[in-house]
């Protein structure tokens, strides 16, 4: 965790998107909030965690192609936290680091994200989706989009598989999912501009789990809803 932690802080120092006047701008977002959703991938419960934000500040209303790290932080799985879970393994908490592509026109964008796990899941994990951007006012912004999320078959295995062992301790049946887009969201962001450089952030997605992820005998609950506060701050770097 704390290797990943560190390749998170590295990739963060690259991100810096090339202008056409040559000039290199670094814009990162650093806050933290508070995240109510479920209690893991399926759980039919919700839980209260921490919102770590880590992002690179042009992401949200970048213009034409750009390409940025990407970072997740994914909450773990413990028996204790359903009795349905009862035999099966634990999930560690994971890092995820990646990069995201994006294309921006006017108030739409598009973008795609391809990570990398590293604790609780080993798999490769992402999104494609699109939002369209709406000015309120010169401090608020609102974003609503669309989005799918991807998972590999070592991802959608560790959150929706269940194993042989697993089977037989907790009498669900030996399931395995191969890899494929395992849920279909909306989404809807809102940044306040306290300052110019500090903001208050409000998201709320309404997510449904698909395809065999949705199938498995894992899964208590195939719609996945979840709200996130936070306050961020945006350090801008010129070189």
């Amino acid at each position: 965790m704390n290797k990943a932690l560190a390749l998170a802080a590295t990739a963060l120092l690259a991100a810096t998107p090339l202008h056409a006047q040559g000039m290199l701008d670094l814009s990162l977002d650093i806050g933290g909030g508070v995240e109510l959703g479920p209690r893991y991938p399926g759980s039919d419960e919700g839980r209260t965690s921490p919102w770590v934000i880590l992002r690179n500040g042009a992401d949200a209303d970048g213009q034409g192609f750009t390409i940025s790290p990407s970072f997740g932080f994914k909450g773990g799985r413990d028996s204790g936290d359903d009795d349905a879970l009862a035999g099966l393994d634990e999930i560690d908490r994971t890092v995820e680091l990646g990069l995201r592509l994006g294309y921006g026109i006017g108030p739409v964008g598009a973008y795609a994200t391809l990570r990398r796990g590293f604790g609780g899941h080993e798999g490769i994990t992402g999104a494609v989706g699109a939002k369209y951007r709406t000015e309120l006012s010169p401090e608020l912004t609102l974003w609503s989009g669309v989005q799918a999320v991807y998972g590999n078959g070592a991802f959608n295995d560790t959150y929706f598989g269940v194993t042989e062992a697993e089977s037989a301790a907790s009498g669900l049946p030996e399931t395995s999912v191969g890899s494929g887009f395992n849920e279909a969201a909306l989404t809807f962001e809102a940044r306040y501009a306290v300052s110019d450089a500090t903001s208050l952030l409000g998201e709320v997605r309404y997510a449904r789990l698909i395809g065999d992820a949705a199938d498995s005998p894992v899964v208590q609950e195939e719609y996945q809803p979840s709200l996130r506060l936070g306050l961020v701050r945006r350090f801008s770097f010129g070189f």
